[in-house]
């Protein structure tokens, strides 16, 4: 059975503040009413979240201006990694987002691991664009640049 409610708290799966949406009377009633994130829907109740709609409609702007400027930050980021690598061109090791994120809270960015959309760890030298998950749907793409490291000199 199904129940309208007014979020009262922006919620991922469901919306936010303000909007009315159906979720399962259970829901709603063990999780949704006790901490506080919704209200049963009633005419009042739009009345009641109203100021918080508006609130919360300014503050999802102001975060989306901030992620805007992370991912025009981040497009313009290259990262370079010296890596081993054997005579065929294959890395010893291998280059995986968690490195990368590494690298990126490096130059000032906080980023994690889980933001960064790579299928595989990178594991041959070459140049890779490397998706971004910013928030939403707002991502951007770096430039990953792999290269072999300069072996030093033998001495002798």
């Amino acid at each position: 059975m199904k129940t309208r409610v007014i979020l009262r708290a922006d919620i991922a799966s469901l919306g936010h503040v303000g909007e009315a949406v159906e979720v399962s009377a259970g829901f709603a009633r063990n999780h949704l009413f006790p901490l506080g994130m919704a209200y049963p829907y009633s005419a009042d109740a739009l009345q009641r979240v109203e100021k918080d709609r508006k609130v919360a409609d300014l503050r999802r702007v102001e975060e989306m201006k901030e992620h805007v400027a992370i991912a025009a930050r981040l497009a313009e980021v290259q990262l370079t990694f010296e890596e081993k690598v054997s005579e065929e061109g294959h890395l010893y090791g291998s280059v995986s987002s968690h490195r990368i994120a590494e690298a990126l809270q490096e130059q000032g960015l906080t980023i994690s691991d889980r933001q960064i959309r790579l299928p595989e760890p990178l594991r041959e030298i070459g140049e890779f664009e490397v998706t971004v998950h910013v928030f939403g749907e707002l991502e951007a793409p770096i430039k990953v640049w792999v290269v072999a490291a300069a072996e030093a000199p033998a001495e002798g």
